[in-house]
């Protein structure tokens, strides 16, 4: 018998979400479809549904660390990303064990920073501990960081309104130590078009799409930086990886579903084949 061959492999480092639409489980269905083997290092577990974040428990730092110590040894990672990473504890252990691991901006392994800071209901997801962790241990290991708005204002006071305001963003964030920023414009509700844009340091890089008319954008955010995670686990530069994740967001956006009582989430079922019975 002939073995199949692997795919290509990424790592998630995130909270697990009880709902399903965010969090590892958005990481790891956008994975899926997208032809790439989910590797994962839980961080958090909360309890929360479309009405809000109830509870949650961390992960002891020591436990998370070996999580990516674990499958990079084993079974190797394409590619890693961070999601939710619940305290300053937890990132430095995550930063420690990716630098053992090569993965980050200066080794060979790509390392996308999604700063998840807040519940999309606005529940805070670490203190201001961890958010100076993040700022100074995670940002400058980033080879694409892939701040939303209000990520954005919290790493940088800046709150922004307009396309310009985004470029301004990308620039302070870059001097954080990013090798990319990625700001992603899904906030910005009074533009009729949703046009993220990609930093490098020199250029800029707009990423257009259509802006869907519907309140059914849960796990839209980790989509993205999941589907540009993978891209960069096959072999993408960091702007085709880019492009290829605005491309899967805006399909899942569109085929979005209501689930719940409140916002609902994106979908990665348009990327299935339909059943034949």
């Amino acid at each position: 018998m002939t073995e199949n061959p692997s795919p290509p492999s990424a790592l998630t480092i995130a909270g697990s979400d009880s709902g399903g639409a965010a969090g590892l489980q958005a990481d790891l269905r956008t994975f899926l479809t997208c032809g790439v083997h989910g590797l994962v290092a839980v961080t958090a577990v909360t309890v929360q549904n479309t009405l809000g974040v109830h509870d949650r428990a961390d992960i002891p730092p020591h436990v998370v660390a070996g999580q990516i110590e674990a499958v990079a040894s084993d079974m190797g990672v394409g590619a890693a990303k961070t999601g939710m990473l619940a305290s300053a504890q937890i990132i430095h252990a995550v930063a420690t064990a990716c630098d053992n691991a090569g993965i980050g901006r200066d080794y060979d392994v790509p390392f996308v920073v999604d700063p998840v800071a807040a519940s999309m209901t606005g529940h805070p997801l670490f203190d201001a501990d961890g958010l100076s962790a993040l700022r100074e241990e995670l940002l400058p290991r980033a080879t694409v960081l892939t701040p939303n708005l209000d990520e954005v204002r919290l790493l940088t006071g800046l709150t922004v309104t307009d396309r310009e305001g985004m470029h301004t963003a990308a620039v302070v964030l870059h001097r954080l130590g990013p090798r990319y920023v990625l700001v992603k414009s899904g906030h910005l509700v009074s533009d009729p078009e949703c046009v993220d844009l990609l930093f490098d340091g020199s250029t800029f890089v707009e990423l257009p799409g259509p802006r869907f008319n519907t309140p059914h954008t849960h796990g839209a955010g980790d989509t993205m930086a999941s589907a540009l995670t993978a891209g960069l686990a096959k072999g993408m530069s960091v702007v085709e990886a880019a492009r290829y994740g605005k491309w899967f967001v805006s399909h899942a956006v569109e085929h979005s579903y209501p689930m719940g009582a409140k916002v609902g989430p994106v979908s990665a079922f348009w990327r299935l084949a339909p059943e034949d019975r």
